[in-house]
């Protein structure tokens, strides 16, 4: 290839990584890439090339404007302003988010990522004539709700035809963090490259003239030019040692400030006025600009000089570094006149934050305007606009009372925009300012929260109980509200002398309800002694769900806590119909930030009733919202349920991968978790000893209810390795805790640690009756088979051992799971039945991907496309090309076929109940 393609020179490599891209959209595929580099390197004449190659394709173009990286979605209506009409299309919910973020109807309170669902579903909508590029330039001075909504887009792109691309400055501009999205980044031309482009522009150039300017530009496309056009209007002087002091994006821009420099004053501030508004509007600048005395004509030295023209309907900086310079060039005095003009030819929040711009000191009257626009962007689910008006509100207050306030509505805006660092911060310079009781428990259990989805759980209690003693005098019952949420957070993280410190407080305080407190707190500790009484921690947990229940209307976090409790103490199948619901809810609402922890929960019911599959499915959307967006406290729950799927099917080194993830980013109860579920994987393949020691050390830790499930395990490694003691203490506490939860299951798994540890057959009867009772675990059932047909083999009685084998068998290779599989298998050749495997494929819904499976569940029960994609968070292009890859897998051709195929094979699966 050459090295020239159209203008471009030296990016061959570039250019066919986009054509590609445009390509596959052509095709029916999808793509997003983020283009970094430089200022001025050549991110924008790569845009510009898409956009010139892509003339059979729908271009749609934006950019951020740094004057308005503060103003919720702005970067967004700039971007969509030409496909607003298309908005009526799109499903209900994601076209009411949009239309309210974009100011085109009453905003209403939504989940902040229905937006981001109703850019991918317009996308997708406007692709459905032909393919569609989307290109967004300077994407690190886009506010924050329109970054988010367009990542959010970007990252769920799959078969639309739809092409995204950003061009992302680094170094002097604000991060802009991508992940799950392609970058490409760019570096300098070569030497020979960046010769040919200026030989082009000036072949009559002296050559010392020459060598100065390629070795200053040192390959930056744009410095080369800006230098030569500054050599030409006399800017230029040689040096014979060059301008080393300025970096490249320092040079650039001071080479553009020194040619505004030269324009006519009016010419002046007719630029700084369009580098201060964020649509280019004529009517807008020149308006505010006849108030500054410029006009229309004065634009003409502007264009003249190639920094400002008409492109179009609207006014266009050649490159945005030129917007960049005209704004932070001018003086401090021109910059306020400027935001002054402005804010009295808008209207809204933009003339608030003109205002506000234009404020130097405090202002209530501002600041009062800020705080409308806050809640405007918060009913448009701009979190990311709230957290700024009102931080910005803040500092324009001058009553310390109403700056607190404010600060706390920031950090709370910030914290729901997933900009936890930045919260914490507001946060704490509320804490500071705030005196009255109410409003000081408030910002105390935030500030808690905060840190503890950060993972410092002693800060978090710490923080409550400081609030507590400020508060205890004039306000008691709030501070025994502060002491019990300490002892449930120093609980959680396994610090069981701070339980003992915040139970003792709330006593010498005398608050309300000190006594439970104290309860709560005693019965806590008892698992921190040898052997660890669970039945007293599932008697606490049962305290804590009840104080929830109590609370009144729980709404969709209330009860994603509730099911939580539920399953500590046993009963999966309230906890199962409460994810359920709970999902199916937070779908309905466009609730993301839930959607990760509900399922969590319905992963957790599902790989309880043996519904593997649909656990694995779950869990993995989980993940992938989680970190969409950014909520790292829910991933370590999510990776377990993966963790323990595939120590059930054997697959060490994927065990091994998300074991180390949970270890990484959890607390130390996770830790223990992870040690329990690679002791479950250890028991699979026999690794008896080795199961031993990680199941006495998870079992012995700090999260003695939550590992309670691997008590069994180490019963029968215990009794495996001659360690009885050992097994018949674990099996003793085990007992007691299911005696508690008085669910069959557990007792039918308590019965099989007594036979293990030589009750004899009655005790092996007994847990198979109870196996039988609706609810239960389908893979403990088929542990208790096998087991009992083991005994049953020692025992000479090879016959009657080979229906509970052949049992677990069947269950064993339903689920997966290979190595117990391979257990029973060499158990029911050992009893003299022939065994005949069936494949591992034999279930149709294994060969499908786990997105693939909630695609064909969903289009089993009759939604169209266009209903699974929103519940889904997909376009309905995608969603039909998941069918088309699922049909051939499944041996279908229609949904009519897809409906009996899945009921037939779930109608016999199990269920939590």
């Amino acid at each position: 290839m050459s090295e020239k393609v159209g203008m471009l020179y030296g990016r061959p490599e570039e250019t066919a990584t986009i054509d590609r891209l445009l390509q596959r959209a052509r095709n029916g595929g999808s793509g997003a890439l983020v283009l970094r580099g430089e200022a001025g390197i050549g991110k924008s004449a790569l845009l510009d090339h898409a956009v010139e190659t892509a003339a059979d394709l729908r271009v749609i173009r934006g950019a951020g404007i740094e004057s308005e990286s503060e103003l919720p979605f702005a970067g967004l209506h700039l971007l969509l302003r030409g496909v607003l009409d298309r908005i009526d299309a799109l499903p209900d919910r994601p076209a009411q988010a949009l239309r309210g973020a974009l100011g085109l109807a009453a905003a209403v309170e939504s989940d902040r990522f229905l937006v981001g669902l109703g850019v991918l579903l317009l996308l997708a909508d406007l692709a459905e004539e032909r393919p569609v590029l989307c290109v967004v330039d300077d994407a690190h001075w886009l506010d924050g709700a329109s970054a988010e909504a367009l990542l959010f887009a970007a990252r769920r792109l799959e078969a639309e035809g739809v092409v995204m691309l950003f061009a992302v400055r680094e170094v002097h501009a604000p991060a802009f963090p991508t992940p799950g999205v392609a970058e490409l980044r760019l570096a300098g031309l070569a030497p020979e490259a960046a010769a040919r482009l200026l030989d082009e522009q000036a072949r009559t150039l002296p050559r010392h003239v020459r060598d100065q300017i390629l070795q200053e530009a040192q390959g930056n496309p744009l410095a080369l030019l800006e230098l030569l056009a500054a050599q030409r209007e006399g800017q230029l002087v040689a040096e014979p040692y060059g301008a080393y002091a300025l970096s490249t994006f320092s040079r650039i821009q001071q080479t553009f400030a020194d040619r505004i420099a030269t324009l006519p004053e009016a010419t002046q501030t007719l630029l700084l006025v369009a580098a201060a508004e964020q649509d280019g509007d004529p009517a807008t600048v020149f308006g505010a600009a006849e108030r500054l005395g410029a006009g229309v004509s004065d634009l003409e030295p502007a264009e003249d000089r190639r920094l400002l023209g008409m492109s179009g309907d609207r006014l266009t900086f050649r490159h945005p570094l030129i917007r960049t310079a005209a704004y932070r060039g001018a003086t401090v005095s021109a910059r306020l006149a400027v935001h002054r003009a402005l804010a009295q030819v808008l209207d809204g929040d933009r003339r608030a934050w003109h205002l506000a711009f234009a404020s130097t000191g405090p202002d209530e009257q501002v600041a009062a305007e800020l705080e409308r626009t806050a809640e405007s962007a918060r009913r448009r689910g701009g979190h990311a606009a709230v957290a700024a008006a009102y931080e910005r509100a803040a500092k324009l207050s001058a009553d310390p009372r109403e700056r607190g306030r404010r600060l706390a509505h920031a950090a709370r805006a910030a914290a729901d925009a997933g900009q936890q660092e930045r919260a914490a911060t507001l946060a704490d310079d509320a804490a500071a300012l705030i005196t009255e009781p109410v409003a000081t428990a408030e910002v105390a259990k935030f500030r808690a929260g905060l840190a503890d989805e950060r993972g410092n759980a002693t800060a978090a209690h710490q923080l409550l109980a400081e609030s507590a003693c400020a508060v205890a005098g004039r306000t008691p019952e709030l501070a025994a509200d502060l002491l019990f949420s300490a002892v449930e957070i120093a609980w959680t993280a396994g610090d069981f002398t701070a339980v003992r410190t915040v139970a003792d407080q709330a006593h010498r305080l005398r608050v309300p309800g000190a006594g439970r407190i104290g309860e709560l707190a005693a019965r806590i500790t008892t698992l921190n002694g040898p052997g660890g009484d669970v039945v007293e921690a599932a008697v606490a947990v049962r305290l804590l769900l009840d104080r929830d229940l109590a609370a009144g209307p729980p709404g969709l976090r209330g009860n994603a806590r509730i099911a939580w409790w539920e399953m500590l103490l046993g009963d999966y199948g309230a906890a199962h119909d409460r994810a359920v619901a709970l999902e199916r809810e937070s779908r309905a609402q466009g609730a993301i930030g839930v959607l990760p922890r509900a399922l969590m929960l319905l992963a957790r019911g599902q790989l309880w009733a043996g519904a593997h599959h649909d656990a694995r499915s779950s869990a993995t959307e989980g993940v992938r919202i989680a970190q969409d967006t950014g909520q790292t406290h829910n991933l370590a729950f999510l990776w377990a349920v993966l963790a323990q799927l595939a120590a059930i099917e054997g697959d060490q080194e994927r065990c091994r991968q998300l074991t180390a993830e949970m270890t990484a980013h959890g607390t130390a109860p996770g830790q223990a978790r992870a040690t329990a579920i690679t002791a479950l994987l250890d028991l699979g393949l026999a690794r008896h000893e080795a199961a031993l020691v990680r199941l006495t050390e998870a079992v012995e830790g700090a999260n003695k209810l939550g590992t309670v499930h691997s008590l069994p395990d180490l019963v029968e490694v215990a009794a495996r390795t001659g360690h009885r003691a050992q097994a018949q203490a674990a099996a003793r506490r085990y007992a007691d805790w299911a005696d508690h939860t008085a669910q069959p299951w557990a007792h039918a798994i308590a019965a099989r640690c007594q036979a293990l540890l030589g009750a004899g057959e009655d005790a092996w009867e007994r847990a198979l009756h109870l196996h039988r009772q609706e609810g239960d675990p389908p893979f403990e059932r088929a542990r208790t088979e096998l087991l009992y047909g083991e005994w049953l083999r020692r025992q000479h009685r090879k016959i009657d051992a080979r229906a509970p084998l052949r049992s677990a068998l069947e269950t064993f290779e339903r689920l997966g799971a290979r190595p117990w599989a391979d257990r029973g298998a060499t158990e029911l050749r050992a009893a003299g039945e022939s065994v005949t495997r069936h494949a591992e494929d034999s279930d149709p819904l294994a060969r499908l991907t786990p997105q693939e499976l909630q695609v064909v569940r969903l289009a089993a029960t009759g939604l169209s496309n266009r209903d699974i994609g929103a519940q889904l968070f997909l376009s309905p292009r995608t969603v039909g090309y998941h069918l088309y890859n699922a049909y051939p897998k499944l041996g279908i051709t229609s949904r009519v076929e897809l409906a009996g195929l899945v009921s037939g094979l779930t109608s016999g699966s199990g269920s939590p109940r």
